[in-house]
């Protein structure tokens, strides 16, 4: 053959044997890797099975545990509770037992004995009425009430924050009301994003609800039973506030009254640069956190008179506070930094 022709033999020998080796590393693959790895994924789908009911059935018995020590506690206390009340019982019924008799003694002695009569008596009548001295009048006692610290658990409590924002959609339902919002705020499009201002909207500032000098806005409807939750993303901002109010909450005015936290309205969680604290009636309370969190959860259990911040990424709860709310609450917000987004 021609040299032409030898060097496309030789071409076409090379082509040959590239797709002969093009084809045995697929058939390998095909033979040997893929089942390999599907044999793999078998063992690895299997392990993830195993290790997911291991964990869950380990979480499961802690609560478990938990319940039953917790269960314990609460008829213990009540127990407890009814012994003192049935002790006050047997107590107080021999009291009027005792001043009944004694009621009955002296109206017979007035009734029946002359003057010459009453005066022979006068030591045995004071020593029978100095009885009644020593009966003191019932006082309220704690020791008659059933002490809801007994259901004190860190355990349960962080597993049903975690439980209720993992839940509980309600966040898709909470909006910002415009109509409340600080000319220092604007609002996005959907109502979930308020970014701060140092310069003044133009708004009306007569408008009843409209907070016109600090940097708060109020979600649109309120909630009044149930629990509740919402998140906030607060990573873009160093200085804001989230919580609950009363609708009195003040709206006008630049005195402190109107600072969310500052008055008896309402209850907020707070950030201001690396400074954290729970606010309500101006009685700031610091919170140690060792990093700012990036997402907060606001819990409310109206019914249990509850409201708690809680970090989603951490698992951890940064406040909780006690509250009997006689009124229905309002998510609140307020941004002096950049942005914050349910």
């Amino acid at each position: 053959p021609s040299p032409r022709c030898s060097a496309s033999q030789n071409k076409l020998v090379e082509r040959c044997e590239r797709i002969q080796l093009q084809s045995a590393a697929i058939a390998r693959h095909v033979d040997e890797v893929l089942p390999a790895k599907d044999q793999s994924v078998l063992t690895a789908a299997s392990a993830a099975r195993e290790l997911v009911v291991q964990r869950l059935l380990l979480v499961g018995k802690a609560c478990e545990n938990e319940e039953q020590r917790l269960l314990e506690r609460v008829h213990a206390e009540e127990e407890r509770a009814h012994q003192s009340i049935l002790t006050q019982q047997v107590h107080w019924t021999e009291a009027l037992h005792k001043l009944g008799a004694l009621r009955t003694y002296l109206v017979d002695m007035i009734t029946n004995l002359d003057d010459q009569g009453l005066l022979r008596a006068e030591q045995e009548i004071f020593e029978r009425t100095e009885v009644a001295e020593g009966i003191l009048e019932p006082q309220e006692s704690l020791k008659l009430n059933f002490n809801q610290s007994c259901v004190q658990s860190p355990l349960l409590h962080r597993l049903w924050a975690c439980a209720v924002l993992c839940c509980l959609t309600e966040s898709q339902e909470i909006h910002i009301d415009e109509k409340t919002l600080s000319p220092h705020l604007n609002l996005s499009e959907d109502k979930r994003t308020l970014t701060f201002s140092p310069k003044k909207a133009k708004v009306d500032s007569d408008c009843p609800e409209r907070f016109d000098h600090w940097p708060n806005a109020l979600a649109t409807a309120p909630f009044h039973t149930g629990v509740c939750a919402w998140k906030v993303s607060v990573e873009q901002s160093c200085a804001y506030k989230l919580g609950v109010c009363y609708s009195s909450v003040p709206r006008k005015g630049s005195a402190n009254e109107g600072r969310l936290g500052f008055n008896a309205a309402s209850w907020v969680f707070s950030r201001y640069d690396k400074e954290f604290r729970f606010l309500h009636a101006g009685q700031p309370q610091p919170v140690e956190l060792i990093k700012a969190p990036t997402e907060i959860g606001v819990l409310l259990d109206f019914a249990g008179g509850e409201l708690l911040f809680y970090d989603p990424d951490s698992c951890a709860i940064l406040f909780s506070h006690r509250e009997a709310f006689l009124e229905p609450v309002y998510p609140v917000f307020a941004v002096a930094h950049q942005s914050i987004s349910l």
